[in-house]
This record gives C-alpha cells, sequence and structure tokens, in this order.
C-alpha cells in the first residue's frame, strides 16, 4: 500500500499540516498493542475513555481510568501520546487479537518520506483500537515542519509504501513510474572523522554518528523538511557509511556525531542517478569550540537518555511507561 499527493501548479495555497493513514480495527478483536519487544500491554477500550468510566486530565487525550471494563487498569492514565516513537524506531507497531491468533501490523521498512529526521517523534497506534502510518506531522515541531505550499507551487511525493516484508525492501511490486524500484537507486558511501584538538592530537574515529541525504539547506535544515525525502543511516565503529536505495535527485549531506555539539554538512551537491555508488572517502568534521571545556550537563548526542527523570505520581500511571529502558 502507497500513496501519492501531486499538487499542480495551478493549485491554491494550503497548509497539510497532518497526512496520515489510519485503520480502525474491531474492538472484540484487538485489545492488545504492541510497539516494540518491551513497549507492549492490554489496552483499554474505547468506551473506557468516555464520562462515568474516566477522568478528563489537562488536555483531551489524556484520561485517568476511573471505572474501566478491564478492573486491572483502574487507576491508569491513558494517553495516545505516551505511545509516541522515534522515526528511527518506528518500523513495526499494531495489534494482536486474542481470539483468532491474527495481528495487524504497520510495516514501515523506510522513513524515507517522513519528515523532520530520524529523532523526530510521531503518534504509532492508540485506544480505538487504532493503528497510524504518519506520513507528515507537526506533532513535537510545531508548524516549523514545512508543510505550506505557495500558490502555484507544484509539489508531487510518494507515502510508503507500507505492510510488506520489511526485508524485501525497496519493494518492486510497485507500478508508478514516481517510485522507483530497487535497480533505479543509488548509494553514498565514506569516513567520517572529527577533529577536536582540544580532545585529541589525532583526528578521531566518529562512530555512531547519524549520516544522511536530505534536500538542500543549511546544516540542520533537514529537521523542519517535509515536502521531501530523507534517508539516514549511522557509522560504524571506524566512522564508515553506506546510504543504501537513494532514489534519484540532488541532495545534501548532514551529520551530528555523538559527544560532540554542532552539526555537519557536506557544502556540495550529491546528485543521485539510477545504480551509481558515489564515494566520498574521508570527510572531517571540526566541531564549534573556543577552548578546553571546562564543565558540561549532559551529553550532546541529541537524546535525553542520561538524565534522571523522576517517577511519576502513582496516582498517574501508564504502566506501559514504566521501563525506565525506553
Amino acid at each position: 500500500m502507497y500513496a501519492i499527493f501531486e499538487r499542480q501548479e495551478d493549485f491554491p495555497k494550503a497548509h497539510m499540516y497532518q497526512i496520515r493513514i489510519a485503520f480502525k480495527l474491531k474492538e472484540d478483536k484487538f485489545r492488545f498493542m504492541a510497539l516494540s519487544d518491551t513497549i507492549q500491554r492490554v489496552m483499554p477500550r474505547s468506551e473506557d475513555r468516555v464520562k462515568g468510566h474516566s477522568k478528563p486530565l489537562d488536555f483531551k487525550e489524556a484520561v485517568l481510568l476511573t471505572n474501566p471494563s478491564n478492573p486491572k487498569l483502574k487507576g491508569e492514565v491513558d494517553d495516545k501520546y505516551q505511545y509516541s516513537t522515534e522515526n528511527k524506531d518506528n518500523k513495526l507497531n499494531g495489534w494482536i487479537s486474542d481470539h483468532d491468533s491474527v495481528g495487524f501490523w504497520i510495516m514501515t521498512p523506510s522513513n524515507e518520506f517522513r519528515t523532520g529526521g530520524p529523532h523526530k517523534q510521531d503518534l504509532t497506534s492508540h485506544v480505538g483500537p487504532t493503528a497510524l502510518s504518519m506520513f507528515v506531522s507537526t506533532h513535537y515541531t510545531g508548524t516549523e515542519i514545512d508543510t505550506f505550499y505557495k500558490e502555484g507551487e507544484a509539489w508531487k511525493k510518494v507515502f510508503g509504501p507500507l505492510s510488506e516484508e520489511i526485508e524485501s525492501w525497496p519493494y518492486n511490486f510497485t507500478r508508478s513510474e514516481d517510485f522507483p524500484h530497487s535497480q533505479q537507486r543509488g548509494q553514498v558511501n565514506g569516513q567520517l572523522l572529527v577533529q577536536d584538538r582540544y580532545m585529541d592530537k589525532q583526528l578521531m574515529q566518529a562512530k555512531s554518528a547519524f549520516v544522511g541525504l536530505a534536500p538542500p539547506g543549511e546544516a540542520d535544515s533537514w529537521q523542519k523538511e517535509g515536502k521531501g525525502y530523507q534517508f539516514w543511516t549511522q557509522t560504524d565503529k571506524i566512522g564508515r557509511f553506506n546510504i543504501k536505495n537513494v532514489r534519484p535527485g540532488v541532495y545534501n549531506l548532514y551529520a551530528w556525531v555523538h559527544g560532540f555539539i554542532g552539526s555537519y554538512k557536506l557544502d556540495l551537491n550529491i546528485t543521485i542517478q539510477p545504480g551509481n555508488k558515489i564515494e566520498l572517502g574521508t570527510l572531517i568534521y571540526d566541531p564549534p569550540r573556543n577552548g578546553p571545556t571546562l564543565w558540561e550537563i549532559g551529553i550532546p548526542d541529541r537524546t535525553a537518555a542520561e538524565f534522571f527523570i523522576p517517577e511519576p505520581y502513582p496516582q498517574y500511571v501508564n504502566s506501559i511507561t514504566n521501563d525506565g529502558a525506553d
């Protein structure tokens, strides 16, 4: 399954801040939701969220379950935003049925059509039972994600495909000429090193760095980009990267490195043509610095994993969030 959105040159201006597919499943069949190996649970029913069965909290999406159909859920919070995941982790989510030993899954083998890069969060599944595939969204970013279209602005984009075997990507079953098959795509290889003389006089290997191709722009423009395609990978232990299955087009290469502030951008437009392999060689990131580090709070890695997160008030708990590793 996939979708092709297109705007002609004579279209009026528009703001498409949310594009998604929502699947509404039978509530008597699907009660167990799974987002990952560790984030999964028996879910409330939609009737459990209405007056008499729940108490509304500070915003309409969050309720405290006071009289749910499943007594084990009494006293828990249900809030669809608590089931959000980052783009890089959102490859599989869905529902499992107790009755027929079947499941309904949203499988997304490539994030190339998603907006905002690998760390942008978005919705997945929630009470309904509802399974979502988010194409474009301003969740957690606001309207700074570029989803505005000017009068006369032509645009076309393929969202998906979804719900096929992940390991067989890129798919060749699509019939549209707007979706390039595997032999019509290219790849970019290279190695990223870091030069920071205050930490080491030698060049350092940028291991586990995020490296990606996105539409041309400034160093961090991919975080607000919502109309084109993005392709991301992580480097190995010596900083080597291989960005595979890239659609033909013109891109800039962007990166950031765990433990170093700032962002890297290669000042070169990279043109991908069908079947080509581009070797960029060694790239060197020189992070911004005015002198030696005096003190530091946290790790510059675009996460808050190292910070202490207090336990929630006992009366406002969602058991799916109790695993600190997540």
